[in-house]
């Protein structure tokens, strides 16, 4: 136990605070006289105790926490406050199970924003408040927020900040103190966010819908207040604003750090896998628009054009929204949005999927072993902009990939053995690991995820969580050396 003490002292500390964190929907819940205020009641009462409880019990055994500690710890944040996180929709929504409210809440924290609930415009106002709240909290990282106040406990962050930070070049930093950087992303991240929200409410929007669509769109999460998602408003202004904020949150926040504290728009020009990530879903839209235009879906080419851009750019970044079923679109188009998932997004961003500095990295390798099958003896360098990527990052993210397409792979055939049809289990696998939300057939963007068994819920809940902390992480705890002395 003593062993272990710092990381639950700390692990309550953290699920105390999430408990206070309810007391937004809790309020807003009196406030409106939507009829949920008990269930936040119980919830609030569970939560707070439950770590306060953890924290008392451990607090004696305290002492530094080592990399190993980081990492067991942000493997049980993620896995631990999804419980909590569910407590307010399991005890409100009637008939719904804990396997679904769990699933609704890892989708919420990992923003990834697969859903089993239907009626959401008949839920109470403080419900879907939490569920995108989850989304905004959950989408720069539960843990980097963390990481902010670990000095004032006595404990480092940055091994924590590492094992949690997304894209392979985690060394690096934008400030010299690790509470400074935490702290600059969340500024950004607010101030993006409070931008996000007044300009949906400018284009149409009601108030809170503008607000909790924000939470959505900056933690790149997915989950709406309608049930028709963005169709609903029908709106090619409220789309525009979603793409413009759904692009500005798949770019690395460290950029936009840089850009606000120099007060200059230098570092986008910088920053290289910034234009890979713009450029190649520039070109996407266009070649896939041009694709889908000859099969008359569409009225015209600029109707293609705008449907087609929203959703390149949605299930791209991991947002998952949806304006239209997509899925009534030809095979390969419905593919190849989906597969955009799963490497678009810029590391440092709350995208999902292996992003974009690994996906050119990949291919610069590819290319430098053809150069090397023809040239044995030239001396051939891989490059990201005028960086030279070293050998020991290459070999980390060739086994990142391997291991990132074993889990696809071994998860769809676990999927399809429980009788799920090929597209259905191939996309919810992709989509949850890529934290993206829609997939395709049974649980395309006019369906949910409540069509699964508890079984095929349950995997792809590891699957959210495997994909929001780069595998690795939750892997790592699974092998016998982890828990060696």
């Amino acid at each position: 136990m003593n062993r272990y003490a710092s990381v639950l002292y700390i692990l309550g500390i953290l699920i105390a605070g999430f408990g206070v964190l309810m007391l937004l929907p809790l309020s807003l819940s009196w406030l409106s006289a939507d009829g949920a205020h008990s269930a936040y009641d119980e919830a609030v009462l569970i939560t707070v105790a439950s770590g306060i409880a953890l924290s008392l019990s451990a607090r004696k055994g305290r002492r530094e926490m080592q990399v190993r500690d980081s990492i067991l710890l942000v493997a049980l944040i993620w896995s631990l406050l999804p419980a909590f996180g569910a407590l307010p929709l399991y005890l409100h929504i009637a008939d719904l199970s804990w396997t679904d409210a769990y699933f609704e809440a890892v989708s919420g924290l990992t923003a990834t924003g697969a859903t089993v609930l239907s009626g959401l415009d008949q839920l109470p106002l403080s419900i879907n408040f939490w569920r995108t709240f989850m989304h905004w909290v959950g989408g720069l990282g539960v843990v980097v927020l963390a990481v902010a106040i670990l000095p004032l406990l006595g404990f480092g962050g940055r091994s924590m900040l590492k094992a949690e930070t997304p894209g392979p070049m985690k060394d690096s930093k934008i400030t010299p103190r690790i509470t400074e950087t935490a702290k600059g992303l969340w500024v950004v991240y607010v101030i993006l966010t409070a931008a996000c929200a007044l300009s949906l409410h400018f284009v149409g929007m009601e108030p809170w819908d503008a607000l909790m669509h924000a939470f959505s769109i900056l933690g790149l999460g997915g989950f709406s207040t309608k049930d028709a998602s963005l169709g609903h408003f029908d709106s090619l202004d409220i789309e525009m604003v979603v793409i413009f904020f759904a692009l500005v949150a798949g770019i690395n926040f460290s950029t936009h750090f840089l850009v606000l504290s120099k007060r200059s728009l230098r570092p986008y020009r910088f920053d290289v896998e910034a234009h890979y990530f713009l450029g190649f879903l520039a070109l996407s839209c266009l070649v896939l628009a041009i694709y889908l235009w000859p099969d008359g879906i569409y009225d015209d080419f600029l109707t293609t054009l705008r449907y087609v851009t929203f959703h390149s750019v949605s299930l791209a970044t991991s947002l998952g929204f949806a304006t239209t079923d997509y899925t009534q679109w030809p095979v390969f188009g419905q593919l190849w949005i989906l597969f955009l998932g799963s490497f678009v997004a810029c590391s440092g961003s709350a995208g999902g999927g292996i992003k974009m500095i690994r996906a050119v990295v990949l291919y610069k390798q590819v290319f430098r072993e053809l150069m090397r099958a023809m040239h044995p003896r030239g001396l051939q360098n891989v490059r990201f902009g005028e960086t030279v990527i070293p050998d020991h990052v290459l070999h980390s993210i060739l086994g990142f990939l391997f291991i990132y397409v074993v889990s696809i792979v071994s998860m769809t055939l676990l999927l399809i053995a429980t009788r799920l049809d090929v597209m259905t289990a191939f996309s919810a696998v992709v989509a949850c690991i890529n934290n993206t939300g829609p997939g395709l057939n049974l649980v395309g963007p006019a369906t949910t995820y409540a069509v699964l068994t508890d079984f095929q819920t349950w995997v792809c809940t590891w699957a959210m969580l495997l994909g929001r902390l780069e595998i690795f992480t939750l892997l790592v705890i699974l092998t016998p050396a982890f828990w060696r002395r």
